[in-house]
Parts: C-alpha cells; structure tokens; sequence
C-alpha cells in the first residue's frame, strides 16, 4: 500500500516527500478532530474509580468475595490505604 502511495505521488522525490508529510499530517488532523471525538464517550478511560461495595462492610465486590478481617482492612477513614504501611520497610542503615 505504502509503496502504491509512493509511485502515486508526482514531482519527484522532494514531492514525494512533501506529499507524504501532507498525508500523514491529514490522517492525523483525521483521527484528532473527527475519530476521537466520536470514541471519546465509548471509551471512558477518565472514569477510574475504584468502589467498594456499600452492602457489604467487609469489603466483599460483586463476584461475592469477601474480605478477611485484620489490619489490612480499609477504615471508614477515605485518607487510609488498604493494606499496611509500617511492614516491608527497611530500615535506614547506620551511617560511619
């Protein structure tokens, strides 16, 4: 195709080079202005949030896994993580 493209074009290799650039350049005005926008409400890629269902204060998702209990639960508190802090850190080494 691409070598199909290349023959097509006129005025040499300086024209061939200009008309590529032109092409591509309309290919990606395509796809920036047209395509994308028409996929930008199919393809929801901003919507990453992660819930946890409400019904269930274990903390079970919707394919009926529940959570253990323990330290590793997630408070009430949105500013905590769910999983522990104070583990797996190394300690500072001690300088000389």
């Amino acid at each position: 195709m691409y070598a199909w493209i290349w023959r097509k074009l006129p005025f040499g290799v300086p024209g061939k080079l200009i008309g590529s650039l032109a092409l591509a350049a309309a290919a990606a005005a395509l796809l920036w202005f047209v395509v994308f926008p028409w996929a930008q409400p199919l393809l929801p890629f901003d919507d990453v949030q992660v819930t946890q269902n409400t019904d269930d204060p274990g903390g079970a998702d919707d394919a009926g896994i529940t959570g253990g209990g323990g330290e590793d639960q997630v408070s009430e508190d949105d500013n905590s993580v769910p999983y522990p802090t104070h583990t797996n850190n190394a300690e500072p080494t001690p300088t000389r």
